[in-house]
């Protein structure tokens, strides 16, 4: 079984890291070239960059941004945010990028993901949904978590997956910036119903709260603000992850 990932997100936003609890109410958290450097320092094993405006301003994320990031890192690094098409795509990974999330175009066209995996492989393409939950499931919810859409998370997750996602990103909207641990049961269905790699995403909170994810079945786990406010350090979260006999990266 491969080694779990520890991730750090960036939430992009006019040049800079924000973060917020449930996507609302964002403050500023420090430039993004900073911040990535810092967290390769501590030995995280990836990066995350999420330009939370594109998809609503009708653009592509930042590739200054995702340039300035590349440049200070040696390890793996996804961007999402206003990707709309296979040009789109390849922009992204020209300015350094070594994976694309696509959220709210793929639930617009599905189709997007297909063409995707077929031009560039499915270890590029990221799925990232984010999950509200509604009527004892969870729902997705796109243009940055403002659009409820009446999709069923889990099983859009997997349609995804079929379609061409390498990985699937998902955020629990109720858990985002809470640091009230990540929603394990949400994490445990969706490690059971997918047969591609899991990241868990909302509500990290201690070391403990990264075993209890790896234990309901991700692959990986991220989180942002309480890395960003020196809460947590990667260091802490990989002993602790090998004191429960869990395999994390060096």
């Amino acid at each position: 079984m491969p080694a779990k990932r520890i991730i750090a997100c960036l939430d992009v936003k006019n040049g800079r890291v924000v973060k917020g609890v449930r996507f609302e109410a964002l403050r500023d958290a420090g430039d993004p070239a900073s911040c990535a450097l810092e967290y390769c320092r501590q030995g995280i094993d990836e990066l995350v960059m999420l330009d939370v405006c594109a998809t609503l301003e009708g653009r592509l994320a930042s590739l200054q941004t995702i340039e300035r990031i590349a440049s200070e890192i040696d390890i793996p690094l996804t961007v999402g945010g206003g990707v709309r098409n296979e040009e789109d795509a390849i922009r992204i990974l020209d300015a350094g990028a070594d994976k694309v999330a696509v959220n709210t175009a793929a639930v617009e066209e599905p189709a997007i993901l297909q063409r995707l995996a077929a031009r560039y492989g499915s270890q590029c393409v990221v799925l990232s949904i984010d999950a509200r939950r509604r009527n004892g499931g969870y729902e997705v919810a796109t243009r940055s978590a403002t659009q409820a859409t009446g999709l069923n998370a889990m099983h859009w997750a997997q349609s995804g997956s079929a379609l061409g996602a390498g990985e699937i990103l998902v955020t629990a909207i109720d858990r985002d910036g809470t640091r009230g641990g990540f929603d394990l049961a949400l994490i445990v269905d969706f490690s059971r119903a997918l047969s591609v790699p899991l990241i868990a995403s909302g509500g990290a909170r201690n070391p403990d709260s990264f075993v209890d994810a790896f234990v309901a079945g991700a692959d990986a786990a991220l989180a942002a603000s309480v890395f960003h406010d020196g809460l947590l350090s990667v260091a802490a979260v990989k002993q602790r992850c090998r004191e429960r006999a869990i395999e994390v990266r060096p």
